[in-house]
């Protein structure tokens, strides 16, 4: 299996209930290292994994969506925790239905797989995998 990945990142606020989260019930800030592996079985016919520029600018889009906001205000996370672990899997989806529409050019129809990895700190971070 191939793979290429890209890197960007995002700062966003918000808030977690329930008394698992500790402080984190207020409301804090949190900056992601985003990143996102691509992966198919051969590779094209470029002999690329995917294009690495239109790759990283649909990942720029994505979190460019969800950058500098404060999540607790976005209607589609009212009454949600925003895990890294739950963040990771939307940023994935959202990647995915781009992929689906074509978005990475010929070279995107045959990828398999993502995995998104969102890092909170150099000692803490989450992924999320999925099949395209």
């Amino acid at each position: 299996m191939y793979s290429l990945t890209v890197r960007d990142h995002m700062m966003i606020a918000h808030s977690f209930h329930g008394e698992v989260f500790g402080p984190a019930q207020r409301l804090h800030g949190a900056t992601y290292v985003v990143d996102v592996t691509f992966s198919r079985r051969e590779l094209d016919a470029d002999n690329l994994v995917v294009d690495i520029g239109l790759a990283a600018q649909e990942l720029k889009e994505v979190l460019g969506a969800l950058n500098y906001r404060n999540l607790d205000e976005e209607p589609e996370f009212s009454g949600v925790n925003t895990s890294t672990e739950m963040l990771a899997a939307v940023v994935a989806d959202r990647l995915a239905a781009r992929v689906a529409a074509g978005a990475l050019g010929d070279g995107g129809t045959g990828l398999e797989r993502l995995a998104v990895t969102l890092r909170e700190s150099h000692v803490a971070w989450a992924t999320y995998e999925r099949d395209l």
